[in-house]
């Protein structure tokens, strides 16, 4: 057992950290899943300007991602409604009504060339490691220039932990990094493409809740129009929660309907006699109207799931756009300096005549010593020492090359790199400015994005679309309408699925009821579908300690031992939910139980030789009240039989 035991251990943690690090978290470095890194890459493998259709892109994209085309589709129809990847053409859904996309043989895309500006995929840079089969390599991670875990948002549920991370909008994501590289506050929040509203108060940089709301025009106060929809809401979803609201009956409405298209547009017309301001609270208190979001900003940090905030990863990033930059100059550093080197190696070769040594050579051997012996004179001007490989550059060189070679041109081409050398050299002295610099660079290709699309006639926006306000909590118990039968049947039945019997309250499913049954027992409860009381329910009203505080409760009951009868007058002032409760004190006998201020009631003593008085009437209203849990007073020390009360004229009483 204990090796089955081990065994299943192992796979267990060895699965749960497959599904956290390569299926659900995405990766801090790029924002991305494993499956959207695969598709980008694919992307950009076929990138050759033109369409190509998504069903071709999921099957190249196959050679990377061993789970099928159905899971690589759907992550390119999301990632591409992104719209800072991908360039779309067809159906790929819409965000408003909840359409789907198009089969992938009927839609197409291509990767916009601004990802290239923001992803890294020089391979010196990032880093590239072999395809599931080996026949292929895929990068680790990009290297990321701007926070697309933020930019793009996450959803994913791992064993044992999930992720929600909502989307921001990318020119303040933007405009954070700047401030933070040159160490200015920040605050970035939320902004999510079908706009909406949004209460921040408890978001806690990323790690705690919003509540979001449908955007309402209660211009006309007898209909209402719904102009956006909350965050991770349809036009068919919030359709849905209305009509189940009106079925319930928890709102009045007279009609639906939804004109979404491009943008949200859902049109609620009001009965007679209901108005907006009527209608407002309760579309957020019963449907999708209003909803609240948990979030988890749980990401992959150097291979394990981190919790941050949305300022922690805008500082992250603002320090890692300045590392890949230096690692970038770094790089173009090393080819213009080879790139001067070559320059200055063929200048030499040809302008002081080296090649000249090799015609009287008769072996490989002799000729590469007659290079290295020619270029001694020269070793200073040399960007580094001469190698085999540079030799071999050299002997490459056509004889055509070497008539027609340009001193000037080569003067030119040397001044260009040098002073490329030099810009380079400063800009490595001020990483920050061009962090910054690069930054600011990028706002502009986006606003040019955003006018090409335009042109086009196709969505993309850096405008805010979210807006952030403070909510007024909506009380439901306030909003919601008394409207349910309570219904009480002579079974001993009560609730609001009791057929027949009869109606004693209107309810809501938020209402507590106080129930006192005819043996004095009492409690209170919640309202509920069906439940057996008793046969001799008394009294039954709402559980409102103002309305209960003024009920008098008149209890006579009788001690079975000696038969001497007790009054009690009390009033019920606090109670335990569901929980039983008794008027008269334990092992005592009730004989009558009312609610009304004073009446009079009448005692029949038990019939006794030598005993003259046989009745004897009391009132109520003369005796005074008591504690819920004192005794009563006597009222006779005569043997008691029953009691008879004056009739009742109305009241809650059975």
């Amino acid at each position: 057992m204990a090796f089955v035991k081990n065994i299943f251990d192992k796979n267990f943690i060895e699965y749960a950290s497959y599904v956290i690090r390569d299926r659900a978290i995405p990766d801090l470095e790029d924002g991305l899943k494993p499956v959207q890194r695969r598709i980008m890459h694919t992307l950009f493998q076929m990138d050759d300007g033109r369409m190509q259709k998504v069903a071709g892109v999921c099957g190249e994209c196959m050679k990377y991602h061993p789970h099928g085309d159905a899971s690589i589709y759907g992550a390119l129809v999301n990632l591409a409604n992104k719209e800072i990847f991908i360039d779309k053409q067809g159906n790929f859904g819409n965000k408003y009504t909840g359409d789907g996309a198009s089969a992938g043989r009927y839609i197409e895309c291509r990767v916009l060339p601004i990802a290239k500006e923001f992803l890294v995929t020089n391979k010196a840079i990032t880093h590239y490691v072999p395809n599931y089969d080996g026949r292929s390599l895929e990068p680790e991670v990009y290297r990321a220039k701007l926070p697309l875990v933020l930019l793009i948002g996450a959803e994913g549920i791992a064993v044992g932990m999930s992720t929600k991370i909502l989307p921001y909008n990318l020119l303040e994501v933007i405009d954070a990094e700047i401030k933070c590289l040159k160490g200015e506050e920040f605050a970035i929040l939320p902004d999510v493409s079908t706009g909406g509203l949004i209460d921040v108060s408890n978001y806690n940089d990323g790690n705690g809740k919003i509540i979001t709301r449908a955007k309402f025009d209660t211009s006309d106060e007898k209909k209402i129009v719904i102009t956006e929809l909350p965050i991770d809401t349809n036009a068919k979803q919030l359709l849905d929660s209305i009509d189940n609201a009106y079925k319930a009956g928890k709102i009045k409405i007279s009609s639906v309907e939804n004109f979404s298209t491009d943008r949200c547009n859902i049109e609620i017309k009001l009965p007679r006699g209901v108005y907006s301001k009527d209608v407002e609270d309760a579309l957020y208190a019963y449907t999708d109207c209003e909803k609240t979001i948990s979030c988890s900003m749980l990401v992959i940090k150097d291979n394990m799931p981190v919790v941050m905030t949305a300022t922690e990863i805008i500082k992250y990033y603002a320090k890692k756009l300045t590392a890949i930059i230096k690692d970038e100059l770094e790089y173009e550093k090393s080819k213009l300096s080879e790139e001067l080197h070559l320059r200055t190696l063929e200048r030499i070769f040809i302008e002081e005549r080296i090649y000249k040594l090799i015609e009287t050579q008769k072996t490989s051997d002799d000729v590469t010593k007659a290079i290295y012996k020619g270029f001694k004179p020269f070793a200073e001007e040399l960007v580094r020492p001469l190698t085999d490989e540079d030799v071999e550059h050299l002997l490459q060189i056509p004889i055509r090359r070497i008539s027609l070679f340009d001193i000037n041109k080569n003067k030119e081409q040397v001044e260009t790199i040098t002073k490329k050398l030099k810009e380079i050299a400063r800009k490595l002295k001020n990483l920050t400015a061009c962090a910054v610099d690069y930054l600011q660079g990028m706002i502009e290709k986006f606003r040019k994005l955003e006018k090409d699309f335009l042109e086009e006639n196709k969505q993309f926006s850096l405008e805010r679309k979210t807006t952030v306000q403070k909510f007024n909590a909506v009380d439901i118990k306030a909003v919601v309408q008394r409207n349910i039968p309570l219904r009480y049947d002579d079974k001993g039945y009560l609730g609001t699925k009791v057929s027949g019997g009869r109606e004693l309250l209107k309810v809501t499913p938020y209402d507590r009821i106080l129930i006192v049954r005819k043996t004095g027992i009492w409690g209170v409860q919640d309202v509920a579908e069906k439940i057996f009381v008793d046969q001799g329910m008394f009294y039954c009203n709402y559980a409102e300690k103002e309305l209960i505080n003024k009920v008098i409760f008149t209890v006579i009951y009788r001690d079975p031992a000696t038969k001497y009868c007790y009054i009690k007058r009390c009033r019920i002032s606090g109670w335990i939910m569901n929980r039983d409760y008794n008027f008269a004190p334990e092992g005592m006998e009730i004989l009558h139980i009312d609610t009304r201020d004073t009446f009079d009631f009448t005692l029949k003593y038990v019939k006794k030789p030598r005993v003259k008085l046989l009745e004897e009437t009391f009132n109520a209203g003369n005796f005074e009240e008591k504690g819920l849990k004192s005794n009563g007073v006597r009222l006779s020390t005569h043997e008691t039989e029953t009691v008879i009360p004056s009739p009742v004229e109305e009241g809650n009483l059975f």
